[in-house]
């Protein structure tokens, strides 16, 4: 067992080194073009906006309105409501009845939209694979552990700002 490391008199400090390797993570994968890349697999070249929306409605795994779009994807709703649209013309999505209220619509994958978003969420989950094939196990739990904890304590402060 590893002795414990004490915490730093500046906590700041501490949350540096993390951070610094988050940036170069963005980096790395932005100059990359990974996104972009994936984009193109899917068949949406240069829409990574549109790819968001369809990869929202794919990880819901129900139709949602535009509010419930635009709140997973941290935007406003007439960002939303300008690549639904984009979206259907493509044929990619459609509006269907709210079941819960007629007076509204969800938006819903088309077969083509599901099979762009899963070509879309293949090519990164193939990417990212071949980027940790050579870690131990145990590795890839603990880094999905800590991700998965960081991303909902990240979250729940981002939340407080906004009460």
């Amino acid at each position: 067992m590893l002795p414990e490391r004490p915490m730093s008199e500046d906590p700041k400090s501490d949350a540096l080194a993390p951070l610094s390797r988050i940036i170069q993570l963005s980096t790395a994968i932005t100059k990359g073009r990974l996104v972009e890349r994936a984009t193109e697999q899917a068949g949406l070249a240069r829409d990574r906006p549109a790819m968001a929306v369809l990869v929202s409605l794919r990880t819901a795994g129900k139709p949602l309105r535009i509010g419930e779009i635009a709140d997973r994807m941290q935007v406003v709703g007439p960002h939303v409501t300008r690549q639904v649209q984009i979206l259907e013309k493509r044929g990619l999505v459609h509006r269907v009845a709210d079941p819960h209220d007629g007076r509204a619509s969800v938006i819903e994958p088309t077969e083509a939209g599901t099979e762009c978003a899963n070509q879309y969420v293949a090519y990164l989950l193939g990417w990212f694979t071949d980027a940790l094939v050579d870690w131990p196990q145990q590795d890839r739990d603990d880094l999905a552990r800590l991700l998965t904890r960081l991303a909902d304590d990240v979250t729940a402060r981002l939340a407080q700002l906004d009460e």
